[in-house]
């Protein structure tokens, strides 16, 4: 929610800093992001109203005017400008040379085709009014030459970005928030904005609730005779610095009305309309064709607003496109209603529609603002657009009653871990809204859905009082609960990582393309589940290695998703790590995975697109192996293990085997094979040839030449053997070696070299 502090102060006489605003509401009511300026930055003093004494062709340049203006100093000031939409006598917005507009550019006298200029008259865009720029700014005919400009239009304001809570619908409304900065800083509410204009008429208007569950309240007012046209500067302004964009003068009295006190309102041409308005459920497979120019198929569900033919609204997400209000409408009905907010927000939802409108009403809006929304809109219609207002109808079923609630001073400082004087309780709670009597508090409408509670009475003194609690910790009498075993095997995995000199990171469950689309995508960037989690580190490996950083290694515990056709995804642990150094990075880091787990990992070939082809292998429980060089420059190994599947197959207790105090027998195997040979399948034959005595066993070196022949390899192993009994001798492990020889000479051809 982006709130022009100008607006803010006008609801609200508060002498506080737009520093001190942000101070007050930050601790007590909503995350603020921060303020920004808006408009015009430098000496406003440069910028003035300007009479255009004269104005006539450029001399040397057909699209260009020469324009002598009276700024108010003792000579007029020559102007070059582009634009063709006024003459002599205008009263127009001129800079001077100085003067730097909001796009940042600093005005200077320059010659612009033999001519000298001396500053600049001036389109909406260039104030950051808006976005026209096909003609300048023409004023009030009654201004004085010299007038500052700041006096006459909005050319510079400071803006609130605020963000407030789910809970909170009221803070949605800038007069919410001035209500909230009224309460925290001692300042004076003033009363709601809007004045009735005169009626001309009491034509009826010829609206209907049929839903009375879904429609809580339905207002209609008629207006004949209208100009639609273009905003006043201060409104497209003051929109354009809220975040909303300028539509038409009609349009545009509605969001602001809306951004005003956070009731919606929506605008119908009247002529258009086939009958009067009712609130209704749509008709199972009805069609509509809302504004942004989708037909939607509706669905009994859906709330509408529709004439006596078809639904011309969704109620309170967006108006139908056949009754839009336009330059050339005429005639216009107006809607100021109050609905239900679980149906909106299902049918927001069911449409993947979201709008200004929609997300106030899901989160529940005052059905008691609808009226004051009513009037406030009435008046600047007929101000604005000239309007003859000449009918109003309300139309509304038992409208919710303020709930009263019982508060208990003392436990309100028992829980606030402050002595506040009951007093007191009650001040800070009036200045909130909250009517005192005596069974309780009264909960003011616009506080209706979050303050239920004894404990959310209690919760509204206290972040007042928040300054005030000294920073104490909670007193522990007991814990319960422990980490489960699949939380304390994935914290193995961390540490085992981080040891091995891995970076841990979060990446998003969501990604863009998967064989796991979403029905509904959060956005283009988020349209479907993972089911892989290698792919999601390589962007940070690739931002860390661009921006220099050197032995780049990653790695992610989370879940993975698998499709299983009709029913819900089935979700698996994985984890996955990317470190530069290529394939021997990579099983360094399994082997410190496996090792947490109590395991030794066995490997196997294999072949995967996405790692480099020679470089790949496959455990019981993943793979790993180098990147595919298309996919990061450079050598990067990478790996993914599925923790739940290493997890079954890790013991409850681990047995202890007891350190032998007898010194080992260590001897080295080199053996020439075919490369179709895996080392896995030599390890494999080893161990079991050799028995129990085998303790230590790995593969220390790899050699290719011409000593070993084409199509060969070379494998060494290194091999401990030993027995907690006794020492054992060479004369003991010979056997054991020959029965390894004779057992690889047998399955694999292997000779021995050494």
């Amino acid at each position: 929610m982006k709130i022009p502090l100008s607006w803010l102060r006008e609801y609200v006489r508060v002498d506080a800093t737009a520093a001190e605003i942000v101070e007050a509401l930050s601790i007590s009511t909503a995350e603020v992001n921060g303020v920004e300026s808006a408009g015009v930055a430098g000496d406003l003093g440069l910028f003035r109203v300007g009479h255009v004494l004269e104005a006539e062709k450029h001399p040397d340049a057909d699209r260009l005017q020469l324009t002598s203006v009276e700024v108010g100093e003792d000579r007029p000031y020559s102007i070059v400008c582009g634009a063709w939409n006024f003459g002599a006598g205008a009263k127009v917005a001129v800079a001077l040379p100085g003067a730097t507009l909001p796009s940042g550019l600093t005005l200077e006298r320059r010659k612009l085709r033999g001519q000298m200029s001396e500053g600049m008259i001036l389109a909406e865009d260039e104030l950051d009014l808006g976005i026209d720029h096909s003609g300048i700014i023409v004023l009030d005919d009654g201004l004085e030459p010299g007038t500052p400009l700041a006096d006459v239009l909005p050319l510079v304001d400071e803006v609130l970005d605020l963000e407030p809570t789910g809970n909170r619908p009221d803070l949605l409304a800038v007069y919410g928030v001035a209500r909230e900065v009224a309460a925290l800083l001692g300042g004076e509410l003033l009363p709601m904005p809007g004045e009735e204009p005169t009626r001309d008429g009491e034509e009826p208007v010829g609206i209907g609730i049929d839903d009375p569950e879904g429609c809580l309240r339905f207002i209609g007012r008629t207006f004949r005779d209208l100009a639609i046209g273009e905003s006043p500067l201060w409104l497209k302004g003051r929109l354009r610095h809220a975040g909303v964009r300028s539509i038409s003068n009609v349009v545009d009295v509605t969001n602001y009305v809306m951004l005003a006190l956070g009731s919606p309102l929506h605008a119908y041409d009247l002529d258009l309309l086939k009958g009067g308005l009712v609130a209704r459920r749509a008709r199972e497979g009805e069609k509509l064709r809302t504004l942004d120019g989708t037909e939607r198929t509706l669905s009994a569900e859906d709330l509408v607003i529709a004439d006596g033919e078809r639904a011309v609204g969704l109620a309170g997400i967006m108006g139908g496109e056949e009754t839009e209000v336009s330059a050339a409408t005429a005639n216009v009905l107006l809607e100021a209603a109050n609905f239900e907010p679980i149906g909106i927000l299902r049918s927001s939802e069911r449409h993947a529609l979201r709008t200004e409108g929609s997300n106030r009403w899901e989160k529940g809006v005052d059905p008691h603002v609808a009226g004051p929304a009513a009037t406030y809109a009435t008046q600047l219609i007929v101000e604005l657009a000239h309007a003859r207002w000449t009918g109003a109808e309300d139309v509304q079923g038992e409208l919710p009653r303020p709930a009263v609630i019982r508060l208990r001073p003392e436990r309100a400082s028992e829980l606030i871990g402050l002595e506040v004087p009951a007093e007191e309780q009650a001040a800070i709670l009036g200045r909130l809204g909250f009517g005192e009597l005596k069974k309780g508090f009264r909960v003011p409408t616009w506080r209706a859905r979050d303050v239920t509670r004894e404990v959310d009475l209690i919760e509204e003194v206290a972040r007042f009082k928040l300054p005030e609690i000294p920073f104490t910790l909670p007193r522990r009498e007991a814990m319960f609960g422990r980490l489960t075993r699949p939380q304390r095997l994935r914290r193995l995995v961390e540490d085992a990582l981080v040891g091995a000199g891995y970076a841990e990171v979060y990446t998003p469950t969501f990604v863009a393309e998967g064989d796991l689309h979403l029905p509904e995508p959060i956005s283009a960037e988020a349209a479907a589940l993972r089911t892989d989690l290698y792919a999601s580190l390589l962007d940070p490996a690739r931002r860390n290695a661009a921006a220099g950083a050197g032995n780049v290694a990653l790695f992610e515990i989370a879940r993975v998703y698998i499709g299983v056709g009709e029913a819900l995804p089935l979700e698996r642990w994985h984890v996955a790590g990317i470190a530069d150094g290529g394939f021997a990075e990579a099983k360094w880091a399994v082997e410190q995975v496996y090792s947490a787990f109590g395991h030794e990992p066995t490997y196997e070939r294999t072949s995967e697109p996405f790692l480099h082809p020679g470089k790949a292998a496959r455990t019981a429980e993943g793979w790993l192996g180098e990147l595919h060089p298309a996919l990061l420059d450079g050598a990067w190994g990478a790996f993914e293990l599925d923790l739940d599947t290493l997890a079954d197959s890790t013991p409850e207790v681990v047995p202890f085997d007891p350190v032998s105090p007898y010194p080992d027998v260590r001897q080295d195997l080199a053996f020439v094979v075919d490369e179709e040979v895996s080392a896995a399948e030599l390890l494999a034959a080893i161990r079991e040839a050799a028995g129990e005595l085998l303790r230590e066993l790995e593969v220390f070196d790899e050699y290719r030449g011409e000593q070993t022949g084409e199509g060969k390899r070379s494998l060494a192993f290194r091999l401990s053997f030993g027995s907690p009994e006794r020492t054992l001798t060479d004369e003991d492990v010979a056997p054991l070696r020959a029965s390894i020889v004779d057992a690889l000479a047998t399955r694999f051809g292997a000779i021995l070299r050494a």
